[in-house]
């Protein structure tokens, strides 16, 4: 029997029950509403409006509390200078929970859960729209029409319509918010992958042109060594014609004499 142990579990341990809580009251702080099952929602109420709470009187003592649950500076801040002016008048109750139905994979209960006073549409009857007041006893009914009985439906019937669109619209921001929220994540991906892509050819690039200054200086000295290698050895070519050419006169007198002799 589970007597005296109130509270989630969450099929977590403890140290990691509080990261979850943790992560999820930052969430909630920073971007008002958040989407996530039925039994975490519960949870993170019990979890953060305590937090909550703390924000009314800003002090260093409750900045530093809030910032040891919460250990995230940036959501401390959020709460203490612009939640805080929200919820001065209100006695508890920061949070709404607003039951979406089962989720696709694993049919699991999801639920949305906001801040209050940072939800535009207003309930029925509120401050800011007077409804017309009407009194049952003052009227005749008509005998046998039973019309009495219908305008009483419908006037019951409209009070539910109007907060079903209210949910509606809110689940409709949600899913709003929570594309934009993707959108930017995705834009934000491109973009440094974009960088690194820049990087990376920049990089490839200078390799390259490294590479082929290398070769070309290579080839130059090749080609400057095949020249000096050509014209030594026209050089020798010259030389040795050079020297073939007096043995072949030598010859030439030689054959001459002979003749020359016979003739004397």
């Amino acid at each position: 029997m589970r007597h005296q142990h109130k509270g989630f579990k969450l099929g977590r341990t403890s140290a990691h029950r509080k990261a979850t809580m943790a992560s999820m009251s930052v969430a909630l702080i920073k971007h008002k509403r958040i989407t996530t099952t039925v039994t975490k929602a519960k949870a993170l109420r019990v979890f953060v409006e305590p937090i909550i709470n703390k924000a009314k009187e800003d002090s260093t003592h409750n900045r530093r509390q809030a910032f040891r649950y919460l250990r995230d500076k940036y959501a401390v801040t959020e709460l203490f200078e612009n939640v805080s002016s929200k919820i001065t008048d209100r006695p508890g109750g920061y949070c709404r929970i607003i039951k979406l139905g089962q989720r696709a994979g694993d049919s699991a209960e999801m639920a949305m859960i906001e801040l209050v006073d940072y939800n535009d549409v207003r309930p029925e009857g509120a401050a800011g729209g007077r409804t017309k007041k009407t009194r049952r006893a003052g009227r005749r009914r008509s005998s046998g029409s039973g019309s009495g009985s219908g305008t009483g439906a419908a006037s019951d019937v409209a009070p539910a319509e109007a907060a079903s669109k209210s949910v509606d619209d809110d689940v409709a921001e949600g899913v709003v918010e929570t594309v934009e929220e993707a959108v930017e994540s995705a834009e934000e991906v491109v973009e440094s992958v974009s960088e690194s892509v820049e990087e990376a050819v920049d990089t490839v690039a200078d390799t390259v042109a490294d590479a082929v200054e290398d070769t070309a200086e290579t080839v130059v000295d090749a080609v400057e060594e095949v020249a000096e290698k050509a014209a030594g050895i026209e050089a020798d070519e010259q030389k040795a014609d050079s020297k073939e050419e007096p043995e072949a006169k030598s010859e030439d007198n030689a054959e001459a004499d002979p003749d020359k002799e016979k003739e004397k």
